[in-house]
């Protein structure tokens, strides 16, 4: 339940009263601010509670933005504020003591013109009181929405005329869909799934319904595509895109209606892998029915999906708090995006979720699930060149000074386990003027060719490990802040699946695939849910889960050991990955439902991958 406050006697005429009843709120009526904070400390002290000025006028998507909300402790409009309980103290602290009338209330109308000053606006007085004790105030962009509290009754006019001349139900559902979206989305999928949005919206339908709707929807595509017969190709293309569309609905749905919810979090951040990712493995499976095995491929393509955005992860969190001057590159790039047809061609060709999603639904209904591969491989490796080329660019050119924040989530993201910790505790001070990305890159590159030329089965591949793990512990044993230093994530991700994958065709055993492709799976699922924990200010998973699964240094030492003790039996090789599999994906997943369901998850909602 949630508790709004005029601050006086509504203004007759006033719809004020009924916008607010039907956003949930309890309206109760004040008749000055001793009342009103009578009347706060009466509101239960877990509840959200708003404090209107009576005099409000405005459109009541305004209202909905400043005051439900669910992701900010606080926020405000010209007129309006609203309070959690995290922020329910500062609030109390600054009604008891807030000069009333030290400003007045800006009035966002659709010509950008301003009200002028009103007398006694609590809410604001409010909102600046709050700001001083600490507590960050959000406060929502309007655009051409309107939110005023009039002076006087020629103001009133004004700001009544203005609400008139803008369209409230025409903006909320032009701000449903994301600002930044690839080319396909936008043009062929938003102009309509907006609507199916508000549809749901109007029939009490929830984001989580959705994301979890278009992932029973890829699931029957991924089974559809594994009958490996043509209809069933045909069936799952056109099952994918009207996933992909829910997939488009759910966030717009949750900005349509502002439910942004801590499992919401957790939910759309997971299942677009999962269901990309299952529709992998029901491809591979389709093709063994025609007797092309292709799991390489699948499997191939899972691990350069990951790394690729692993690179994208790492480079957004170094350089989420740099300061510095924009980089040459930057500001081309700028440049670029102001010419118009070059946005449109540079989101196409990296490969975003939307064109992805299209290339393999059109592609399955066409062709083979290897042709699917081959041009999504290739795709897919073109786009993570373009993508990661200009990085390191804007990286070595902007000589920005990275923060202990940013350290601190590249080592987290680094997975390092107990192994690569112990070594990197012996060895800090002593690691010289060598920098952690070159011992990162040694290490991948040997373990990588030790997989590939050492014969399988040789002995000799676990001293190889051996070497990798001792790189591991040195790459991270001083702070990760030189200027490619984000590079290390993807290294290390690159290292241990391709690590997988090489030493699973090298195995040629029945199985032996699949098992890696679910053993990658798992790992792949830690890492994104440690990269969405971190986007929501709560840091990486405990350190326990980390070592309980090893790190990435000890899972790849594991494998190793795994295929040169189990070589002459392959398939105890194959029961091995597939045991190490459902290890790591139940430990990972019962931490992950536990701390996204929990009241400490952040309350965010994911925008998708960059388009």
């Amino acid at each position: 339940m949630s508790t709004a406050i005029l601050t006086g006697p509504p203004v007759p005429g006033s719809s004020l009263d009924g916008d607010l009843r039907s956003l949930g709120f309890d309206v109760r009526v004040a008749s000055g601010p001793h009342e009103t904070g009578t009347l706060l400390a009466a509101v239960p002290a877990g509840e959200r509670v708003a404090v209107v000025d009576p005099r409000f006028v405005g459109h009541l998507h305004a209202l909905r933005l400043a005051l439900t909300d669910p992701r900010f402790p606080a926020a405000a409009a010209p007129g309006a504020l609203t309070a959690q309980s995290e922020a329910r103290p500062a609030l109390a602290r600054a009604l008891t003591g807030a000069p009333v009338g030290v400003r007045g209330a800006d009035a966002a109308t659709a010509d950008g013109a301003t009200t002028a000053p009103a007398a006694e606006n609590l809410p604001d007085a409010l909102a600046d009181a709050l700001d001083a004790d600490g507590v960050a105030v959000h406060r929502p962009q309007l655009g051409t929405l309107v939110a005023a509290v009039p002076a006087d009754a020629e103001a009133a006019h004004a700001a009544r005329a203005a609400v008139a001349a803008v369209d409230d139900e025409a903006v909320r559902l032009r701000s449903a869909v994301k600002a930044h979206d690839g080319f396909f989305t936008t043009f062929c999928i938003s102009p309509y799934s907006r609507y199916i949005a508000r549809w749901c919206a109007r029939r009490g339908l929830t984001p989580n319904q959705v994301t979890t709707a278009s992932l029973l929807t890829a699931l029957v595509a991924a089974g559809c595509a594994a009958t490996g017969e043509r209809a069933g190709y045909v069936a799952a293309g056109v099952l994918l895109l009207v996933s992909f569309v829910l997939d488009c609905t759910d966030g717009q749905l949750a900005r349509y209606s502002l439910q942004y919810s801590t499992m919401g979090a957790w939910l759309d951040a997971t299942f677009d892998r999962a269901k990309e990712y299952a529709f992998y493995a029901g491809l591979a499976l389709g093709a063994a029915r025609d007797g092309d095995d292709v799991w390489a491929l699948a499997l191939g393509s899972m691990v350069l999906m990951t790394c690729r955005h692993v690179v994208d992860f790492s480079f957004n969190e170094a350089n989420h708090d740099a300061t510095a001057n924009t980089s040459p590159t930057a500001a081309l790039s700028s440049r670029l995006d102001d010419v118009g047809w070059t946005v449109w061609l540079r989101r196409m060709i990296i490969l975003p979720i939307g064109e992805r999603w299209a290339m393999i639904a059109v592609l399955t209904a066409l062709t083979t699930p290897r042709i699917v591969f081959y041009a999504l491989l290739a795709g897919c490796a073109f786009g993570a060149l373009y993508t990661t080329a200009g990085r390191v660019l804007r990286s070595l050119t902007r000589k920005a000074k990275r923060t202990d924040r940013a350290a601190r989530a590249l080592a987290d993201l680094a997975d390092s386990g107990p192994l690569a910790e112990l070594l990197a505790r012996l060895l800090r001070g002593r690691t010289g003027a060598v920098g952690p990305l070159y011992v990162a890159v040694l290490g991948a590159v040997v373990m990588i060719a030790g997989a590939v030329f050492v014969p399988f089965g040789d002995a000799r591949l676990i001293a190889v490990a051996a070497i990798y793990v001792v790189t591991a512990g040195l790459a991270v044993a001083r702070p990760l802040k030189g200027a490619l230093d984000w590079l290390v994530p993807p290294v290390f991700r690159a290292a241990e699946y391709t690590t997988v994958l090489v030493l699973a065709v090298k195995a040629d055993a029945d199985g032996a695939l699949p098992a890696a492709f679910g053993l990658v799976a798992a790992v792949a699922y830690h890492h994104y849910d440690t990269v969405y924990r971190i986007r929501g200010g709560t840091g990486a998973p405990p350190a326990w889960l980390v070592r309980t699964i090893g790190g990435h240094e000890g899972r790849t030492l594991v494998v190793t050991v795994l295929a040169a003790l189990l070589a002459s039996r392959g398939n105890d090789f194959t029961l091995a990955l597939t045991a190490l599999a459902v290890a790591v994906a139940l430990v990972v997943l019962v931490e992950s439902i536990r701390f996204w369901v929990s009241s400490g998850a952040p309350a965010v909602h994911d925008e998708g991958e960059t388009a």
